[in-house]
This record gives structure tokens, sequence and C-alpha cells, in this order.
């Protein structure tokens, strides 16, 4: 009996004679505990003593760590270079995340009188390219009379000396030798620090099914960027011709396709996914053929959201209707398939049109997905913003916007910077003044815009 008393007395303090109690482990020890749980778990944690409870509420360490492993270090490394230490404050606003910033760069384009810009297209490609200090890569894409475009453009982005605000500098890369003809619908992604580009339509509705491979060339001394593009080899085998698919990495050796417009007009609905040998040399192209599958479309979007799932949304289908339904590619073992993604009512809004296509799908902080733009069945163009995280809440949230006031736009396109907080968005279809001459109000744009996450 007089054991079972002992016993009861040190267990009482959270400790027995094989352990520690909490209170006697180090600062550090515990941090190193509460970084590995979820943030459910470590506010549970918290309570169970005044020192837990003490390092969860005021240990800027501890939610420094925690930002960075929900939301990525980069994230970490921008709050830092604008003096925002209060990490606990930041990981709050990053999870209830309920707005956006826009801001016009075109107002800020650091031209001389003989400089230009790229002229407004739409079903182009936009990447930002990490490793050249934040610059934006634009190529092809369509504009006025249905003409294709083959012009490459850098957008080297900066802040103004006395203040944060950018700058744009747009400069043409010349045209090299070897390099993709013109088209517009095509894609272009960043895989590891090369970009990948597949299929388009040129302008007498050609389709394309080449694959070409580009690595960057950075001029130390200028900090400049060039472009060599290489056809890549892939075999006898490649997916059929097709233009407005939907295109996204999986990882640095990994590309997905889905959909499409093929030949003679036809929407598709076949998944392929290239395979990249560890030196980049050649590829080989493989066709998923699991079920279920998404139905035929154009128009829609692939969104990388981890290593082993990518997102689809939207687009248009074989009546010419406008879709909302999600689905996953679920790429971890074989055989790789796609997963419908289901909601509950709840978290599905009310009164409110989700289906759309020519949109954009960026992700952005913390594995959630960015939606902006597109148009409905009745070809309404939009500019609202959406949030869709189907990592934790399986939830649409639409988000507020400050600031610069975008036009209605689709087909345009977006891209991220690495911190997964900054969106550029560069040109698409606007709604214009209809004049009397005129078939539609129609338009192609070519403002570029940054929006920022309001946390």
């Amino acid at each position: 009996m007089a054991e079972d008393d002992d016993h009861g007395s040190r267990s009482s303090k959270g400790g027995d004679e094989n352990g520690w109690s909490i209170t006697e482990m180090s600062e550090d020890q515990v941090l190193s505990i509460l970084v590995l749980l979820p943030l459910e778990s470590i506010l549970c944690f918290g309570m169970s003593c005044k020192k837990t409870l003490t390092l969860t509420r005021s240990s800027q360490t501890l939610w420094k760590s925690i930002c960075a492993r929900d939301y990525g270090h980069s994230i970490v490394r921008d709050r830092e270079r604008h003096r925002d230490r209060d990490w606990k404050r930041l990981y709050q606003r990053l999870r209830n995340l309920d707005g956006v910033s826009c801001f016009n760069l075109n107002l800020n384009l650091n031209m001389t009188p003989t400089d230009a810009a790229p002229i407004p297209r739409a079903s182009h490609s936009l990447n930002f390219l990490p490793s050249s200090s934040g610059s934006l890569l634009l190529f092809g894409g369509g504009c006025e009379g249905g003409r294709h475009l083959d012009d490459t453009w850098i957008a080297y982005i900066g802040t103004t000396a006395t203040t944060s605000s950018r700058v744009v500098n747009w400069q043409r890369l010349s045209s090299p030798t070897t390099a993709p003809s013109g088209r517009f619908g095509h894609s272009c992604i960043l895989i590891g620090t090369s970009l990948v580009l597949f299929g388009g339509i040129n302008d007498t509705g050609i389709r394309q099914n080449d694959t070409w491979i580009a690595h960057q060339v950075i001029n130390t001394t200028t900090t400049t960027t060039t472009l060599s593009w290489r056809l890549l080899d892939v075999g006898p085998l490649a997916p059929p011709p097709r233009g407005a698919h939907a295109c996204s990495s999986i990882d640095d050796r990994r590309m997905l396709i889905h959909g499409g417009i093929g030949l003679s007009g036809t929407r598709l609905g076949d998944t392929w996914l290239l395979c990249l040998s560890d030196n980049l040399c050649f590829g080989t192209w493989h066709q998923t053929l699991t079920h279920p599958v998404p139905s035929p479309r154009s128009g829609h979007t692939l969104t990388s959201i981890g290593p082993n799932r990518t997102l689809l949304f939207g687009g248009r289908g074989l009546g010419y209707e406008v879709l909302n339904d999600v689905w996953y590619f679920d790429s971890s073992l074989p055989p790789f398939g796609w997963v419908p993604v289901l909601f509950e009512p709840r978290n599905i809004p009310g009164g409110l049109s989700l289906a759309r296509v020519g949109h954009s799908a960026t992700l952005i902080s913390g594995g959630r997905v960015l939606i902006y733009g597109g148009e409905d069945s009745y070809r309404h163009r939009k500019d609202d913003f959406w949030l869709l995280d189907i990592t934790r809440r399986r939830l649409w949230t639409r988000l507020k916007c400050e600031g610069y006031k975008p036009k209605s736009r689709s087909f345009h396109r977006a891209s991220a910077d690495e911190s997964g907080c900054y969106l550029y968005v560069f040109g698409g279809m606007v709604d214009g003044i209809l004049q009397p001459a005129e078939p539609t109000g129609l338009r192609f744009d070519g403002e570029l815009f940054v929006v920022e996450l309001l946390a």
C-alpha cells in the first residue's frame, strides 16, 4: 500500500522512476516535441502545465518553426526581410486567410523611351524563375486577329531604392535558332530549374504534340537570363496533338497532362505522364488508363499540391458546359489514378457559381490553391478570388480583394513566387467597349499585376 501511495505521488508530478516530468525538461527539448505535433495537439499540449502554456502562447521560436513547417521556409525568409517577427500572429493570419491585396505593376514599369513591353495576349505561358532573383518568363500566346505569337520575354521584378514598391523591367529575349514555334494554348512548366513545354495551337489551327526543354543561362555580371531550347527526345510514343490542355509538374522528373482540344476540335479526356531521365537528355511518355477518370474537357487547370497529389478543377466539357468538379491525381504508388474530391454541403458556398473555364489555379502557402477569374457557361468573365483547401478541411473560401481592382478576365496566366505569398498575373481576355463595327466586345489585355496574401 505504501508503494502504491509513493507511485501515485510521483505520477501526480508528471513522471516516474523511468522518465522525467515535463517540468524537468529543458525548453529546447519541449520545443523539439511540440514542433512535431499538429496544431490541435500543440494547443492541447499547451494546457498540460504552466511551462508548455507559456511556450505555446509566447515562444516566437516555436511559432517561427511551425510557420516554416506548415507554410515554407521561404515565407520565413520573406517576413524576416520585412522585419515581421510576430510569428504566432503570422501563423494565425496565414491559417485564417480571408483576403488578398492587388497592385498594378504596369504603373511601375521601369522603361526608357526605347524600351518595349509584351503586347496584349491570352493563352500564353508565364513562369516564375526563382534562380534569377525573382523574374517572370513569358512565352507565346494568341493576340488580336487570332494570330499566334512566338516571342519570349523576361520581367525582372525589383524594388525602388526609397520604398518597398515593386518595379518591373521587361526584356525581350532574342530568338534562338532552335526554339518552339509560335503557338497558344500550350503548357510550359518549371521542373527543377528547367522549363518543359508541350503542345499548343498555331493560327492556322494546327495542333502540336512536340516536347521542348529549356535551360536557364544566367550572366553573373549583368544578372540577365537567356534560354537554351532543345527538342526533347521522347522516343516513338507521345500524346496526340492538342492545345488548351492542363499540365503540372509532379516532382523534379515528372510532368502530368490531361485533356485539351485535339484534332477536329474534339475535347480529350486522356491522361499522360512524362518521365524525364536524370540528365534531362530524354523523356518517356506513358498513358494512364485507370478508372474512374475526369470527363473530357479543355481550359481546366492542374495544380501540384504536394509530392504525390495534383489537383484538377473546372474546364469546358463535351457539350460546351462549364464544369465545377474537383479531382486529384494520386502518384504515390502504381497504379497511379484519379480520385474525385467530395465536399460537404456546408463547405460549398451557396448562391455563387464555382464552375469556370480559362481560370488560373496556383499553389500558394500551406498547400492551398488560389483560383482567380475565368468565365462561366454564358462567357461572363470573373474577377473573383477563391481559396480551395483539400489538404485540411476540404473547404471553399471566397477572399475579399483590396487595393487595385483588376478587370474580369479569362485565359490569363498566373505564377507564384517561392514564398507562395505573392501571385503574378499577366494578360488574358477581358471585356471591352463594344464598337459598332465589332462583332463582340472582347479584347486582349497586357496588364501585369501582383496579388499579395493579406498575412
